[in-house]
């Protein structure tokens, strides 16, 4: 008889914890149900900026439905679960139903962070109108039906997904201005000068960028009309987006008494203090770690199905090497290890080529790469990840590893194009020269692209390079 696998959540990471578990046949030892809040498949939430751009929610699916009754997978759609009565081993869901299990999953992922703004919900406590987060597929389509060509829009965040926000939404004919709290945008990821060299690059595009600002109150009595902040200056805004961080969603693990901190406690097999129940991705708390970016999650979801279904009973994780190759409103950026040096002996190597528009810098630790950044030019990341990710020593002239598209030596023989997915590119022209002659069908095959989508570009290059008959991305 088979046990019953239930996975609470159906984002990125459930959708990688289902590829792996199917790998591993666990179909063939649980009866697997997702349950979702969405009324839909999982999705890529990182590329959720083409749909605010306009572009059909189906271009960043990641599974459809049929992929679930495919693989014998119940798909409980539009099912929120509030909480696990853990000794019956039963899920309860908002709508009172319970549903047994025998193992149970928390992906519950994040939600945004909402600031302490005045102003952002009307007298009786519902959302004021015009006032948007950026964390959905319904997200987009809210905002897309409020935006007007030449209206005024202010978005308060100046990471990833917010910058993302202000491309698609410039690119839609708005007024866009971009507010920062600190003085460098995306500073989890870039110093100063890296801060500066992408903050000169979205400006070109038409953005409006204002770091050191606190945004203080949405101004309006009935809809969004404008923006105060805290030095008393206001801009005038139609439409104000959030896209100030995340936070783990951990309600239902709180509710279930399940140990939380900051996220879900769990050890190295992914598994909370409460028997049979684990928790992988954004909403998980390792080693006092929450973890934002998809490499990690996809190393936890690994070792957790090899955990489920005992392919691999010693499987353990260990922690996560943090890097990020992203396009953020089109800028290639990269970033790993590192900021700032932190030690007299680090070695600090920067380049810039200010008319470029391009910054590069490296951190070098006792002759390995300790951190690295990249603005405005990507092509070196690849090679940059692997010397990072395996701790190989860099050559003598730290520049060589920057010269070439190839990276240096040490990745030039076979390059990682992809490196959510660990992809390299002998893998992905025998793929080519197999039959997948699109970027849909190499990317199906292969699963290269379908991370954090910023090697898409290099994906269709190698596709059109190599493919035997004239293709289409």
């Amino acid at each position: 008889m088979k046990q019953r696998l239930a996975i609470i959540g159906n984002g990125m990471a459930a959708g990688r914890l289902l590829d792996e578990l199917a790998r591993r046949n666990a179909p063939g030892v649980y009866d697997i149900t997702v349950f979702g809040e969405e009324p839909h498949g999982c999705y890529n939430r990182i590329l959720l900026g083409r749909v605010l751009a306009g572009s059909p929610a189906d271009e960043i699916t990641l599974k459809g439905a049929d992929w679930y009754t495919a693989h014998g997978i119940t798909l409980r759609a539009g099912t929120r679960v509030d909480r696990l009565d853990a000794l019956a081993r039963r899920i309860v869901t908002a709508d009172g139903e319970t549903v047994p299990y025998d193992a149970v999953v928390f992906a519950t992922g994040s939600a945004p962070l909402v600031p302490q703004i005045d102003g952002l919900k009307l007298p009786n406590g519902m959302p004021k109108p015009g006032v948007f987060a950026f964390r959905t597929v319904d997200d987009c389509a809210a905002m897309r039906a409020h935006a007007r060509p030449a209206a005024g829009a202010v978005v308060v965040g100046g990471g990833l997904l917010g910058l993302e926000a202000a491309k698609a939404l410039c690119d839609l004919g708005l007024h866009v201005t971009v507010l920062h709290n600190t003085d460098t945008l995306m500073s989890a990821q870039l110093d100063r000068h890296g801060g500066e060299f992408l903050r000169r690059a979205v400006e070109k595009m038409g953005l409006f960028v204002r770091t050191g600002a606190a945004t203080q109150q949405v101004l309006g009595e009935d809809r969004a009309e404008a923006v105060r902040l805290a030095d008393g200056s206001v801009i005038p805004a139609d439409l104000v987006v959030l896209a100030c961080g995340i936070v783990p969603r951990v309600e239902a693990a709180k509710a279930s008494n399940v140990p939380v901190k900051r996220g879900v406690v769990v050890n190295d097999r992914l598994a909370t203090p409460v028997p049979g129940v684990y928790a992988v991705g954004e909403c998980a708390e390792h080693d006092g770690k929450v973890y934002g970016l998809v490499e990690p999650i996809w190393e936890q979801c690994a070792v957790l199905a090899d955990v489920l279904t005992g392919a691999n009973p010693k499987a353990r994780y260990a922690g996560s090497k943090v890097y990020a190759r992203l396009k953020v409103a089109g800028v290639e950026v990269a970033s790993m290890g590192l900021v700032e040096a932190e030690r007299d002996t680090d070695e600090v190597i920067q380049v810039i080529e200010d008319r470029k528009g391009v910054y590069r810098k490296l951190i070098v630790r006792d002759g390995k790469l300790a951190g690295a950044m990249l603005v405005g030019c990507a092509t070196a990341a690849p090679a940059l990840v692997q010397l990072f990710d395996r701790g190989e020593p860099l050559p003598p002239n730290r520049l060589d590893v920057l010269a070439s598209p190839g990276g240096g030596a040490a990745a030039a023989d076979d390059p990682e194009v992809c490196n959510c997915h660990h992809v390299t590119e002998s893998t992905l022209v025998e793929a080519i020269q197999g039959g997948c002659t699109t970027l849909a069908s190499l990317s199906e095959c292969t699963r290269a692209g379908t991370g954090c989508g910023s090697c898409r570009g290099q994906l269709a290059g190698l596709v059109l390079k190599h493919a035997r008959s004239e293709v289409t991305a």
